[in-house]
Parts: structure tokens; C-alpha cells; sequence
């Protein structure tokens, strides 16, 4: 493996004498982010936490161009514009004035393990305390219902008890996971968390589950993150949701099945001697993704905007 240190620069202004301990939140992507939950969350922590760039990273190294062209302008009979991917560590604070770090940018290519060592290189270099990292994935459960949420993470003390729809899985490896792995095997601090987001909104936008993320990483680091401009914006994803469903009874019909299946799923955790519904009653993905066909195409970005 190539040197890591040799991925990522840090800026000139930067001065890591003055760094104090705090948390990473890592944003590079995964093999799903459904409702578009990490990039609400990190465009968030953005907006609100007065970015300080400390170190980017070689991205032409990282990136298959053809597989995701970046976009371009032309302008009459000129190229006029080029969106230059990037991979960006920032400084932010909350509203107490604690600093806190984002690494963001696309999930990289190649050169996984190289990536993961420059980012525990750089753990050590700002004394970071804990890496989180969110992302949405898409399950059969209602909008109708509490978001809920998947947490994983090197050391289960840092979770407590919580429960897990999954046993024992193989998935799709992504560069969040493997970071996490490669981490606890180093000694060091990290956890995660996988949004629930209801299968038929996968493809758009679902803010309450991004602020259901951003909820959850204050509560594990104790970082007093500002919340309001994703309240409003669950609220309004929300009701432009609820509008196109009060006119539609087959689509009504559909959230109930999943509400009754996500209620019977509950009792049954709660008392687990009661017979579950009959498999026939519950509605396949199949099914539900069909009957949501049309739905999807009428909640667009702009809806939740």
C-alpha cells in the first residue's frame, strides 16, 4: 500500500496546535442512502456550524470518472463551468462553541484501505474522540410511525441495549463500514447508525429520518447541534406526503397494511407468546412497490423544499 499520508494535504491557515478533542462525522457516501439522509445531514452541519477547511484529499486518485462524471456547463459554443468533485475534512462548531469535524465527499472508487488509514491518521493528528457516521436504508415500515433506527458500533457500551432487525448478514461493503471496522480493530471509538426509511420514499426525500440522525449523534456525542431547519423541513416533507395520500383511498389502503403490520410487529415484541398476522395478510415488497408506483413520482424535492 502506497504511503496514506500522501492522499491528503492540510491547509497552510490550519493549525492543529490549537485543535482540541472532538468528534469526526464521516459523510463519504455508502452502497444506499435512502431519503437521501447522510446528504441532509452533512449539507445541515454545513449550514449551521461555520465550516473551517483543515485538510483535503487527492481525489483524482480515488474516483472512476467515467462511472460518475462529474457535470459540466456549456454555454453557447463554450465549455464555461466543470463541477470538481471533492473530498473535504471541516471544522464546525455547535451552539456552545465546541468544535467538532466533518469529512465529506463521494465514497471513493479505489484505494479503500489506503482511505481508511489517511482517516485514522488523521483521527490521531486531531485527537478525535469518536468517529459517527448515518445513512438511510430503505425497510417495510410506515412514515406514519416513530423513524426508527439500526445503530452499530465498535464497543456496545457506546449503544446500550438496542435492538436489531438483523441477525447474521452479508451486505454490500461500503467505505463508512469498513472504516468502522478497520477502527475498532485500531482501539478507536465509532459508531453508526442506519435510518429506517420506508421503502416506497427510498428515492426521495425523507427529512424526518435526517433529523432523526442528527438526534441520535447528539445524543452519543452530547454536541449541541441546531435542529430547527430540519424540523421544518420534516414538517413540510410531511404534509406534501400527507396531501398526495388524502386524495388517493388505494394508496391509504397500502400505509395501513404497513401500519398494521408494523403494529403487530411491536406487540409481538412486547408479548411474544401472541401469534404473529398470517403471511398472507402482509403485503409483499413486490406488491407495495407497485401500488407506490405513481406515488413516488408525484413526491418530489420540490415538495420537501
Amino acid at each position: 500500500m502506497q504511503n496514506p499520508s500522501d492522499l491528503y494535504r492540510f491547509e497552510t491557515h490550519a493549525d492543529l496546535n490549537e485543535s482540541r478533542p472532538g468528534v469526526l462525522v464521516v459523510a463519504l457516501g455508502a452502497f444506499v442512502d435512502a431519503g437521501g439522509i447522510q446528504r441532509m445531514l452533512s449539507d445541515h452541519l454545513v449550514e449551521t456550524g461555520n465550516p473551517e477547511l483543515v485538510a483535503s484529499f487527492d481525489i483524482d486518485q480515488l474516483l472512476d470518472y467515467r462511472s460518475r462524471r462529474p457535470t459540466m456547463v456549456f454555454d453557447t459554443n463554450r465549455w464555461a463551468e466543470y463541477e470538481n468533485p471533492s473530498m473535504l475534512l471541516q471544522r464546525l462548531t455547535d451552539r456552545d462553541g465546541h468544535s467538532y469535524y466533518l469529512l465529506t465527499g463521494p465514497e471513493p472508487d479505489f484505494q479503500w484501505e489506503r482511505v481508511v488509514a489517511a482517516v485514522r491518521e488523521l483521527v490521531v493528528a486531531l485527537r478525535v474522540t469518536l468517529v459517527v457516521t448515518a445513512h438511510g436504508i430503505p425497510m417495510g415500515v410506515p412514515h406514519t410511525r416513530p423513524v426508527g433506527m439500526t445503530a452499530h458500533a465498535t464497543d456496545a457500551t457506546l449503544i446500550g441495549e438496542v435492538h436489531s432487525p438483523f441477525g447474521r448478514v452479508q451486505v454490500p461493503g461500503s467505505i463508512g463500514a469498513l472504516l468502522e471496522l478497520r477502527l475498532g480493530e485500531a482501539g478507536h471509538p465509532s459508531v453508526g447508525f442506519a435510518v429506517h426509511v420506508p421503502h416506497y420514499l427510498a428515492g426521495t426525500e425523507f427529512a424526518e429520518g435526517s433529523l432523526a440522525a442528527l438526534n441520535a449523534i447528539v445524543d452519543v456525542t452530547g454536541l449541541n447541534l441546531p435542529n430547527d431547519a430540519l424540523v421544518a423541513r420534516a414538517g413540510v416533507n410531511q404534509r406534501a406526503i400527507a396531501s398526495e395520500l388524502e386524495g388517493n383511498d388505494e394508496v391509504r389502503a397500502v400505509v395501513t397494511a404497513l401500519e398494521q403490520q408494523y403494529d403487530a410487529f411491536l406487540e409481538g415484541q412486547e408479548h411474544p407468546n401472541l401469534w404473529a398476522p398470517e403471511a398472507s395478510e402482509i403485503p409483499s415488497a413486490d406488491q407495495l412497490g407497485a401500488e407506490f408506483e405513481n406515488f413516488l413520482r408525484t413526491v418530489s424535492d420540490d415538495d420537501t423544499d
